[in-house]
Protein backbone atom coordinates (compact mmCIF):
# COMPACT_ATOMS: atom_id res chain seq x y z
CA UNK A 1 0.00 0.00 0.00
CA UNK A 2 1.23 3.33 -0.57
CA UNK A 3 0.54 6.05 1.55
CA UNK A 4 1.73 9.32 2.60
CA UNK A 5 1.92 11.78 5.50
CA UNK A 6 0.16 15.71 4.98
CA UNK A 7 1.43 17.44 8.18
CA UNK A 8 4.69 16.20 10.61
CA UNK A 9 4.10 17.89 13.47
CA UNK A 10 4.45 16.22 16.76
CA UNK A 11 1.43 12.87 15.70
CA UNK A 12 2.48 13.34 11.80
CA UNK A 13 5.91 12.32 12.40
CA UNK A 14 4.54 9.20 14.46
CA UNK A 15 2.28 8.52 11.66
CA UNK A 16 4.81 8.51 8.81
CA UNK A 17 7.69 6.50 11.27
CA UNK A 18 4.90 3.73 11.41
CA UNK A 19 3.88 3.64 7.71
CA UNK A 20 7.59 3.27 7.20
CA UNK A 21 7.11 0.01 8.97
CA UNK A 22 3.65 -1.39 7.79
CA UNK A 23 3.36 -0.01 4.30
CA UNK A 24 5.31 2.12 1.53
CA UNK A 25 5.67 5.37 2.73
CA UNK A 26 6.38 7.48 -0.01
CA UNK A 27 6.39 11.09 0.66
CA UNK A 28 5.23 13.62 3.02
CA UNK A 29 4.04 17.05 2.88
CA UNK A 30 4.25 20.37 5.27
CA UNK A 31 4.55 24.07 4.61
CA UNK A 32 7.76 24.16 7.13
CA UNK A 33 10.44 23.49 4.96
CA UNK A 34 12.54 22.32 7.95
CA UNK A 35 10.16 20.31 9.58
CA UNK A 36 9.04 18.09 6.55
CA UNK A 37 12.41 17.73 5.03
CA UNK A 38 14.21 15.97 8.47
CA UNK A 39 11.26 13.87 8.60
CA UNK A 40 11.81 13.30 4.87
CA UNK A 41 15.75 12.41 5.43
CA UNK A 42 14.57 10.67 8.40
CA UNK A 43 12.74 7.79 6.11
CA UNK A 44 13.95 8.50 2.72
CA UNK A 45 10.98 9.48 1.09
CA UNK A 46 10.18 12.44 -0.71
CA UNK A 47 9.03 15.92 0.94
CA UNK A 48 6.23 17.78 -0.81
CA UNK A 49 6.08 21.47 0.96
CA UNK A 50 2.37 21.54 -0.55
CA UNK A 51 0.14 19.04 0.19
CA UNK A 52 -1.68 19.25 -3.07
CA UNK A 53 1.49 17.81 -5.27
CA UNK A 54 1.66 15.02 -3.01
CA UNK A 55 -2.20 13.91 -3.90
CA UNK A 56 -0.90 14.11 -7.70
CA UNK A 57 1.43 11.29 -6.72
CA UNK A 58 0.99 7.66 -7.10
CA UNK A 59 -0.64 7.10 -3.51
CA UNK A 60 -3.48 4.79 -2.39
CA UNK A 61 -3.84 6.60 0.80
CA UNK A 62 -2.99 9.29 3.25
CA UNK A 63 -3.12 10.57 7.31
CA UNK A 64 -4.18 14.28 7.72
CA UNK A 65 -1.88 15.65 10.67
CA UNK A 66 -2.34 19.10 10.09
CA UNK A 67 -3.95 21.55 12.79
CA UNK A 68 -7.58 21.20 13.29
CA UNK A 69 -8.64 24.03 11.79
CA UNK A 70 -7.25 22.94 8.38
CA UNK A 71 -8.60 19.32 8.18
CA UNK A 72 -12.07 20.39 6.12
CA UNK A 73 -9.82 21.74 3.76
CA UNK A 74 -7.00 19.43 3.18
CA UNK A 75 -10.02 16.42 4.05
CA UNK A 76 -11.74 17.70 0.91
CA UNK A 77 -8.40 17.66 -1.32
CA UNK A 78 -7.61 14.51 -0.77
CA UNK A 79 -10.72 13.56 -1.78
CA UNK A 80 -11.29 15.47 -4.58
CA UNK A 81 -7.86 13.56 -5.57
CA UNK A 82 -9.39 9.85 -5.02
CA UNK A 83 -7.29 9.17 -2.57
CA UNK A 84 -8.32 7.19 0.94
CA UNK A 85 -7.79 9.24 3.91
CA UNK A 86 -7.31 8.88 7.76
CA UNK A 87 -7.97 12.54 9.61
CA UNK A 88 -6.43 12.60 12.93
CA UNK A 89 -9.07 13.96 15.79
CA UNK A 90 -11.24 15.14 16.45
CA UNK A 91 -12.61 13.64 13.04
CA UNK A 92 -11.68 10.08 12.53
CA UNK A 93 -7.85 9.44 14.64
CA UNK A 94 -9.47 7.87 17.61
CA UNK A 95 -6.37 6.18 18.56
CA UNK A 96 -7.56 4.81 22.14
CA UNK A 97 -10.28 2.58 20.55
CA UNK A 98 -7.59 0.59 19.30
CA UNK A 99 -5.86 0.18 22.84
CA UNK A 100 -5.44 -3.35 23.83
CA UNK A 101 -6.78 -1.91 27.29
CA UNK A 102 -10.05 -1.06 25.35
CA UNK A 103 -10.53 -4.27 23.13
CA UNK A 104 -10.55 -6.41 25.91
CA UNK A 105 -13.02 -4.45 27.72
CA UNK A 106 -15.23 -4.43 25.31
CA UNK A 107 -14.86 -8.25 24.79
CA UNK A 108 -15.99 -8.81 28.57
CA UNK A 109 -18.82 -6.09 28.28
CA UNK A 110 -20.34 -8.12 25.34
CA UNK A 111 -19.76 -11.22 27.47
CA UNK A 112 -21.48 -10.30 30.31
CA UNK A 113 -18.14 -11.27 32.66
CA UNK A 114 -18.61 -8.48 34.96
CA UNK A 115 -22.21 -7.98 34.60
CA UNK A 116 -24.14 -4.85 33.30
CA UNK A 117 -22.66 -1.63 33.63
CA UNK A 118 -23.83 1.20 35.72
CA UNK A 119 -21.38 3.87 35.27
CA UNK A 120 -17.95 4.89 33.56
CA UNK A 121 -15.19 7.79 34.90
CA UNK A 122 -12.25 8.64 33.23
CA UNK A 123 -9.61 10.96 33.95
CA UNK A 124 -7.12 12.01 31.31
CA UNK A 125 -5.10 14.90 32.72
CA UNK A 126 -1.64 16.29 32.13
CA UNK A 127 1.04 19.11 31.64
CA UNK A 128 0.11 22.66 29.29
CA UNK A 129 1.03 21.50 26.17
CA UNK A 130 2.34 24.51 24.27
CA UNK A 131 1.98 22.89 20.43
CA UNK A 132 -1.85 22.61 21.05
CA UNK A 133 -3.26 26.30 19.93
CA UNK A 134 -6.67 25.90 17.97
CA UNK A 135 -8.78 24.08 19.90
CA UNK A 136 -9.63 23.73 23.80
CA UNK A 137 -9.20 20.80 26.27
CA UNK A 138 -12.24 18.97 25.29
CA UNK A 139 -11.85 18.61 21.71
CA UNK A 140 -8.08 17.81 21.84
CA UNK A 141 -7.69 15.43 25.02
CA UNK A 142 -11.81 14.79 26.53
CA UNK A 143 -12.68 13.40 23.21
CA UNK A 144 -10.86 9.99 23.36
CA UNK A 145 -12.49 9.23 26.61
CA UNK A 146 -15.96 9.87 24.91
CA UNK A 147 -15.57 8.53 22.23
CA UNK A 148 -14.43 5.46 23.90
CA UNK A 149 -17.49 5.38 26.73
CA UNK A 150 -19.87 5.64 23.55
CA UNK A 151 -17.86 2.43 21.96
CA UNK A 152 -18.06 0.53 24.94
CA UNK A 153 -21.43 1.69 26.28
CA UNK A 154 -22.34 0.60 22.91
CA UNK A 155 -25.73 3.14 23.27
CA UNK A 156 -26.09 6.94 21.94
CA UNK A 157 -25.62 10.00 24.18
CA UNK A 158 -28.90 11.53 25.16
CA UNK A 159 -27.70 14.27 27.43
CA UNK A 160 -24.09 16.42 27.79
CA UNK A 161 -23.31 18.91 30.86
CA UNK A 162 -19.98 20.00 31.06
CA UNK A 163 -18.50 22.72 33.75
CA UNK A 164 -14.47 24.01 32.91
CA UNK A 165 -12.80 26.82 32.55
CA UNK A 166 -9.41 28.46 31.47
CA UNK A 167 -6.28 28.79 33.83
CA UNK A 168 -3.64 28.75 31.45
CA UNK A 169 -4.41 28.67 27.89
CA UNK A 170 -5.04 32.06 25.44
CA UNK A 171 -8.36 31.67 24.17
CA UNK A 172 -9.94 27.90 25.24
CA UNK A 173 -10.99 25.65 28.27
CA UNK A 174 -7.95 23.66 29.50
CA UNK A 175 -9.77 21.82 31.76
CA UNK A 176 -13.30 20.09 32.18
CA UNK A 177 -15.05 17.70 33.82
CA UNK A 178 -17.84 16.29 31.13
CA UNK A 179 -21.24 14.17 32.25
CA UNK A 180 -22.34 11.91 29.66
CA UNK A 181 -26.22 10.17 29.74
CA UNK A 182 -26.94 7.34 27.65
CA UNK A 183 -30.07 6.18 26.16
CA UNK A 184 -29.60 2.80 27.68
CA UNK A 185 -29.26 4.25 31.20
CA UNK A 186 -25.56 4.02 31.83
CA UNK A 187 -24.14 7.36 32.67
CA UNK A 188 -20.54 8.12 32.32
CA UNK A 189 -18.11 11.40 33.22
CA UNK A 190 -14.86 12.51 31.58
CA UNK A 191 -12.39 14.55 33.89
CA UNK A 192 -9.72 16.27 31.43
CA UNK A 193 -7.21 18.94 32.05
CA UNK A 194 -3.99 20.27 30.86
CA UNK A 195 -3.35 21.51 34.46
CA UNK A 196 -1.62 18.48 36.59
CA UNK A 197 1.69 18.29 36.87
CA UNK A 198 1.46 14.48 35.90
CA UNK A 199 0.10 12.29 33.41
CA UNK A 200 -3.25 10.16 33.88
CA UNK A 201 -4.90 8.20 31.70
CA UNK A 202 -7.12 6.53 33.49
CA UNK A 203 -11.25 4.76 33.23
CA UNK A 204 -12.99 2.83 35.76
CA UNK A 205 -16.42 0.71 35.39
CA UNK A 206 -18.92 -0.11 37.81
CA UNK A 207 -20.50 -3.35 36.69
CA UNK A 208 -22.54 -5.14 38.56
CA UNK A 209 -19.81 -7.87 39.16
CA UNK A 210 -17.02 -5.74 38.94
CA UNK A 211 -15.26 -2.81 39.33
CA UNK A 212 -12.54 -2.63 36.78
CA UNK A 213 -9.91 -0.09 35.88
CA UNK A 214 -8.49 0.40 32.59
CA UNK A 215 -5.00 2.62 32.20
CA UNK A 216 -4.20 3.03 29.33
CA UNK A 217 -0.73 3.73 29.40
CA UNK A 218 0.41 0.61 31.19
CA UNK A 219 -2.09 -1.32 29.43
CA UNK A 220 -3.50 -3.02 32.32
CA UNK A 221 -6.73 -4.04 33.86
CA UNK A 222 -7.12 -3.98 37.39
CA UNK A 223 -10.21 -6.02 38.21
CA UNK A 224 -11.78 -6.06 41.34
CA UNK A 225 -14.62 -7.75 43.89
CA UNK A 226 -16.06 -8.27 47.05
CA UNK A 227 -17.84 -10.56 49.66
CA UNK A 228 -19.52 -9.76 52.64
CA UNK A 229 -19.07 -11.97 55.61
CA UNK A 230 -21.05 -12.59 59.00
CA UNK A 231 -21.66 -8.89 60.15
CA UNK A 232 -21.41 -7.71 63.83
CA UNK A 233 -23.98 -4.36 63.78
CA UNK A 234 -22.04 -3.66 67.06
CA UNK A 235 -18.69 -3.55 65.55
CA UNK A 236 -19.33 -1.67 62.14
CA UNK A 237 -15.49 -0.25 62.42
CA UNK A 238 -14.53 -3.75 61.69
CA UNK A 239 -16.16 -4.76 58.44
CA UNK A 240 -15.74 -8.22 57.48
CA UNK A 241 -15.21 -7.81 53.57
CA UNK A 242 -12.76 -10.28 51.20
CA UNK A 243 -11.66 -8.33 48.49
CA UNK A 244 -10.87 -10.34 45.45
CA UNK A 245 -8.52 -7.89 43.44
CA UNK A 246 -6.49 -9.25 40.22
CA UNK A 247 -4.12 -7.08 38.29
CA UNK A 248 -4.04 -8.04 34.23
CA UNK A 249 -0.85 -7.30 31.95
CA UNK A 250 -1.97 -7.04 28.39
CA UNK A 251 0.78 -8.03 25.86
CA UNK A 252 2.02 -4.06 25.37
CA UNK A 253 1.22 -3.32 21.59
CA UNK A 254 1.55 0.61 19.90
CA UNK A 255 -2.25 1.86 19.73
CA UNK A 256 -0.88 3.88 16.65
CA UNK A 257 -0.22 0.96 14.28
CA UNK A 258 -2.50 -0.93 15.44
CA UNK A 259 -5.07 2.17 13.90
CA UNK A 260 -3.04 2.52 11.00
CA UNK A 261 -2.86 -0.98 10.09
CA UNK A 262 -6.90 -1.32 10.24
CA UNK A 263 -6.82 2.06 8.36
CA UNK A 264 -4.99 0.06 5.71
CA UNK A 265 -6.91 -3.18 5.76
CA UNK A 266 -10.08 -1.23 5.20
CA UNK A 267 -8.65 0.49 2.36
CA UNK A 268 -7.37 -2.65 0.64
CA UNK A 269 -10.43 -4.93 1.43
CA UNK A 270 -12.95 -1.86 0.88
CA UNK A 271 -14.48 -2.29 3.84
CA UNK A 272 -14.92 -0.58 7.31
CA UNK A 273 -12.47 0.77 9.69
CA UNK A 274 -13.26 -0.16 13.71
CA UNK A 275 -14.08 3.71 13.73
CA UNK A 276 -16.24 4.32 10.36
CA UNK A 277 -16.51 8.40 9.27
CA UNK A 278 -20.19 8.10 10.53
CA UNK A 279 -19.24 6.89 14.27
CA UNK A 280 -16.86 9.49 14.63
CA UNK A 281 -19.04 12.40 13.63
CA UNK A 282 -21.61 11.09 16.66
CA UNK A 283 -18.62 11.03 18.77
CA UNK A 284 -17.38 14.75 16.96
CA UNK A 285 -21.12 15.67 17.80
CA UNK A 286 -21.21 14.94 21.46
CA UNK A 287 -17.84 16.64 22.17
CA UNK A 288 -19.35 19.91 20.39
CA UNK A 289 -22.24 19.70 23.53
CA UNK A 290 -19.92 19.51 25.92
CA UNK A 291 -17.94 22.39 24.53
CA UNK A 292 -21.42 24.17 24.07
CA UNK A 293 -22.53 23.13 27.45
CA UNK A 294 -19.65 24.67 28.91
CA UNK A 295 -19.90 28.00 27.50
CA UNK A 296 -23.76 28.13 28.67
CA UNK A 297 -24.08 26.15 31.68
CA UNK A 298 -26.46 24.33 30.16
CA UNK A 299 -27.64 20.39 29.57
CA UNK A 300 -27.10 20.45 25.76
CA UNK A 301 -28.40 17.29 23.75
CA UNK A 302 -25.80 16.47 21.05
CA UNK A 303 -28.22 16.41 17.81
CA UNK A 304 -28.94 20.45 18.68
CA UNK A 305 -25.25 21.05 19.31
CA UNK A 306 -24.19 23.34 16.79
Amino acid sequence: MKVGVIGVGSMGQNHARVYSEIADLVGVADPDMKAGGAIANRFSVSYFPDHRALLKEKIDAVSICVPTKLHYKIGMDAIAAGKHLLVEKPICGHIERHNPVVDSAKRHLEGGTWGDLITAGARRVSNFPDRIRDVGVIMDLAIHDVDVLRYLVGSPVSTVFAIGGRQRHEAFEDHATIVLSFENGVNGYVEANWLTPMKVRKLGLTCLKNFVELDYTAQTLTISSSTLGPLDPANLFQVPLDFDIRHVNLRKEEPLKRELADFLRAVKERGSPLVSGADAVETLRVVQAAVESQRSGKVVHPSAAR
